[in-house]
């Protein structure tokens, strides 16, 4: 994590914190990585320019851990998978009120990436992500979210699921 590093059960809370321009060299997260049952509570967080060169959660990396993310916003962070955060391994974060504008990958989840992995978001808004390969919103593998309430618009793909793709059994639950 370029910002902030969270291991092993580390559970730290986290209000009007601003995370800008941090790099993830040769790591994941480049704003925040959050591994192993770390489960960080974070409310009115901004998320933005923040860059994971290894490809996964420009903003925020999840592996095995569940973020509780309320009014945060996520804008113009860039990865391979996940420009505004990849949630992998069991990851279940919960979102609510939260924003993923004009975030960057060159493959797959502009706004939102998710590997085996099911967040809950109510009213979340994921729009303006531009042109990708595939699910410049949100893409799910393997995966299976809850979203209540919640805003795609102005997302494209170059080739499929502008707004949401989804692959390998993903089973998302849209309200």
């Amino acid at each position: 994590g370029g910002g902030m590093y969270n291991a092993n059960s580390s559970n730290p809370t986290l209000e009007n914190c601003t995370f800008t321009n941090n790099i993830a060299s040769n790591s994941s997260g480049g704003g925040m990585y959050n591994d192993n049952s770390s489960s960080p509570t974070l409310t009115d967080c901004t998320f933005t320019n923040n860059t994971a060169n290894d490809g996964r959660g420009g903003a925020m990396y999840n592996g095995d851990s569940s973020t509780t993310l309320t009014d945060c916003t996520f804008t113009c962070n860039t990865a391979t998978f996940g420009g505004g955060m990849f949630n992998s391994y069991n990851s279940n974060p919960t979102l609510t009120n939260c924003m993923f504008t004009s975030n960057v990958n060159s493959f797959i989840g502009g706004g939102m990436y998710n590997a085996s992995s099911s967040p809950t978001m109510t009213n979340c808004t994921l729009t303006g992500n531009p042109p990708d390969v595939c699910g410049r919103g949100m893409g799910n593998d393997s995966s299976s979210p809850t979203l209540t309430d919640c805003t795609f618009t102005n997302n494209s793909a170059e080739v499929s699921g502008g707004g949401m793709y989804n692959q390998n059994s993903s089973d998302p639950m849209l309200m």
